[in-house]
């Protein structure tokens, strides 16, 4: 599947230390206030984090009001699979 947007929830300086091209940084604690903010994203969107567990329940949270999207688990290993010769 082609995830049209990926969302990663560690925090501001886990975020700059290394991320996903194009990805965007909206941390696990802020995810319920933001929640909006996400609801607009163009769909499905993978969340991802360090290791797979916040971006975990950050897609439990999120599937639970019908929204499109998966854990991607490690920013590292979404990192490998994007095409980002683009």
């Amino acid at each position: 599947m082609k995830y049209s947007t990926i969302v990663d929830v560690r925090t501001p300086g886990e975020f700059s230390g290394g991320n996903v091209p194009g990805s965007i940084n909206i941390p696990l604690q802020d995810i319920a206030s933001r929640e909006a903010e996400v609801m607009e994203l163009e769909q499905p969107v993978l969340f991802c984090c360090a290791s797979g567990n916040r971006s975990g329940q950050a897609t439990a949270y999120f599937k639970s009001k019908g929204f499109e999207c998966e854990n991607g688990g490690s920013w590292m290993e979404v990192n490998a699979g994007v095409d980002n010769s683009e």
